[in-house]
Order: C-alpha cells, then sequence, then structure tokens
C-alpha cells in the first residue's frame, strides 16, 4: 500500500515492475479531518487500504504534484488509543530503526488522527507476489531486518505487549464483541472467538524469551526498495514480548508462498527448531486482533 519505487523483477520490464494489488486499497473520496490537518490533504486523491488493522481506516493520499505521498489513520473510540498508541510507539521506534515520519496527529475524547509521511519502496508482500525469483533473497532480507529489531536492547522499551497483557487485551475484545471471526484464517474458519481463546488456554504456560518486537511483523507492513528492507509500518502494537509474537506472523504470511520460505526464513533467523506451541498460541492471538 506504499509509494513504489522502481524495481523490476527478473521477469518483467522496468514499467510492468509498477505493481499495484488492487484488492489491497480502493479508491475513496476524502474523509472530515481536522482543521489542522485538512491544510496538509489538499489536493491529494485518497485510497482506503482494504487489509490493514482492524477497527480503524488507513488512507493513502498520493498524486499531488511536487509533493509527497502521505498516509492517514483514523481511528474512532477505541480505535482513537490504538492511533494514539502508534504515536507514541512511532517516536520511540524510529531512533531504532526506519518508520514514517509524523506529519500531524489530533485527537479529540472520541477520535485521532495521524499524519505519516510514506517510507518509499513496495511492501515485501507485492515483491513476493511479483517477483518469484527474488524471494529467496527478501525471505532473508526480513530476517535480517527482524534481527536489527529484536536485538535493541529491552532496557530501553517503555511498552509492554507481552502475551499476558495481550491476552487481557484479547479477553476485553471477546467480551465487547469486537473480533472479526469471518476474518480468521483458513486453519481457523468458522471457528468463535470464544474457540480461539480456549485453544491459547492449552497451550499455556510459555517459557518467556523477551525481546523488543514490532508486534505485527506481517509482509504488508515491511517495506523492500533495491532488494533490502528499507523500513516498517503499522508499528501501534511494539512493545516488549516474546520473539514468537514476530516470527510466528511472518512465517503465517510467507505459507502463501510455500513452506520452503517459511523455513528459510526462520533458519536465517536462527531458528533451527521451531516451538510449534508457540507458533501455534500467537496465531491464535492474532486472531483476536
Amino acid at each position: 500500500m506504499l509509494a513504489y519505487s522502481e524495481m523490476p523483477c527478473a521477469d518483467q520490464s522496468p514499467g510492468a515492475s509498477e505493481v499495484t494489488d488492487v484488492n489491497r486499497e480502493a479508491a475513496c473520496a476524502a474523509v472530515p479531518a481536522p482543521a489542522g490537518i485538512c491544510a496538509e490533504l489538499v489536493g491529494y486523491e485518497w485510497a482506503r487500504d482494504t487489509v490493514g488493522e482492524s477497527g480503524g481506516a488507513v488512507y493513502r493520499l498520493h498524486g499531488k504534484t511536487n509533493a509527497p505521498d502521505l498516509f492517514l489513520k483514523h481511528g474512532k473510540d477505541a480505535f482513537a488509543d490504538d492511533v494514539s498508541d502508534e504515536l507514541v510507539r512511532l517516536r520511540w521506534l524510529g531512533n531504532h530503526v526506519p518508520v514514517p515520519t509524523v506529519v500531524h496527529f489530533a485527537r479529540t475524547p472520541d477520535e485521532a488522527w495521524l499524519l505519516m509521511t510514506a517510507v518509499p519502496g513496495k511492501t515485501a508482500y507485492q515483491i513476493l507476489q511479483a517477483c518469484p525469483d527474488l524471494r529467496p533473497a527478501i525471505v532473508d532480507e526480513l530476517a535480517i531486518f527482524l534481527r536489527r529489531i529484536h536485538a535493541i536492547p529491552v532496557s530501553s522499551c517503555p511498552f509492554t505487549s507481552d502475551h499476558g497483557y495481550r491476552l487481557a487485551c484479547a479477553r476485553a475484545r471477546i467480551d465487547a464483541g469486537l473480533v472479526e471471526e469471518d476474518d480468521f484464517d483458513e486453519e481457523h474458519e468458522g471457528w468463535a472467538a470464544e474457540q480461539v481463546w480456549e485453544a491459547m488456554q492449552h497451550l499455556l504456560p510459555l517459557a518467556p524469551d523477551a525481546v523488543v518486537t514490532h508486534g505485527d511483523f506481517s509482509l504488508d507492513n515491511l517495506v523492500i526498495r533495491d532488494g533490502e528492507v528499507v523500513g516498517c509500518i503499522d508499528v501501534g502494537r511494539a512493545g516488549i514480548a516474546d520473539r514468537y509474537q514476530d516470527l510466528a506472523i511472518a512465517w503465517n504470511c510467507l505459507g502463501e508462498f510455500g513452506a520452503s520460505l517459511q523455513e528459510r526464513f526462520l533458519k536465517h533467523y536462527g531458528i533451527l527448531d521451531p516451538d510449534q506451541d508457540k507458533l501455534k498460541f500467537h496465531l491464535l492471538l492474532d486472531e483476536l486482533f
């Protein structure tokens, strides 16, 4: 969903490398925003992300002459807190790895708007989908970048995202009816949120292995340019957690492109004998968000 750079695939001409997955965003009209942000939005075309975080809205602003692409996140009620959480995490995580720059933030009691720069490049998903010859190298780069995040000193991180904290959040989401059961992965298709909750309980306790995590290390949240990961987006869940929080989500996403890439990712990261219970637990947990 990010601004695209020229990165031709082995089997494509440079012009053909500009891939837009129409199933991942859709053109839309401008949305109302506070006066302080509106001035920044004049002249842009709007496209709404159809893949992003549950509950909020993410818009790509593009097509303005001599102006960079921007992204706007908007949340209401409980999701306004998610947007606020991303603001503070962007500002902290940006001291360690490349992330979008905050252009403007506005908050009312019930709503929040976060305007950010676009990280120039394509998402890892777009590259893996369009450029089969690049898949092994891109998977290696994802593992390298994840090790970089996990190497950030835990002592420097002010945010907690461990499974105990996230279980409490998940329980609150279930009780409030916020879990989108129709959006579960194929493996859990037809399940109720309570079934996911019960399945997780059978996998506890888990031996902790705390690192600084991205929190949602999916292929749509990693940006590639010239064959390297140049930044990450959607960092609202960043914080101290078990490393499998990130490993499980990336591993699951790579399943679309084959088991060999899943195995390659874990090995390049440094996991030769993956903890299957932790993989299962964190994938179940992710269903509830």
